[in-house]
């Protein structure tokens, strides 16, 4: 129990009252651990941001212009791919919350290297935004 007087020093305690801490050892594994740890997690996620590209898929499609009606949206895209394999794209038309109201594929045959199409696609209500989803050789 403590019998102390409080005018006759800190109620806790000085710090000559405690032992001295403990040498701690192994800070070295541990760090060296945690940054394993975060390099293997940036690098998984630059692999899934590089694979998401579209630069891994040997097609690559860029958006020249698009144009919305209420009904229908018209959309200008070049596709670059090897000129002796065919590819598949996937047009994607959004409103304005980013919900989708319109897709359609489109077969781009073996033959040129690159090509600019202009496809149009039925929507269910007046689009914001056509873009090219994805262009995959086949």
């Amino acid at each position: 129990m403590a019998t102390r007087d409080v005018e006759n020093g800190p109620v806790l305690g000085t710090p000559d009252d405690f032992p001295d801490r403990p040498e701690r050892g192994g800070r070295l594994v541990v760090h060296v651990v945690i940054g394993v740890l975060v390099a293997i997690i940036a690098g998984g996620w630059g692999y899934v941001m590089w694979s998401m590209t579209g630069s891994n898929t040997g097609a690559v499609a860029q958006v020249v212009s698009f144009d919305v009606d209420p009904a229908q949206a018209e959309i200008t895209f070049t596709v670059s791919k090897p000129s002796d394999r065919a590819a598949v794209c996937r047009i994607r038309a959004t409103d304005v919350d980013h919900a989708e109201v319109g897709s359609k594929e489109v077969r781009i045959p073996a033959g040129e290297g690159s090509k600019q199409l202009k496809e149009r696609l039925d929507t269910s209500v007046q689009a914001t935004s056509v873009h090219v989803q994805y262009c995959n050789l086949v």
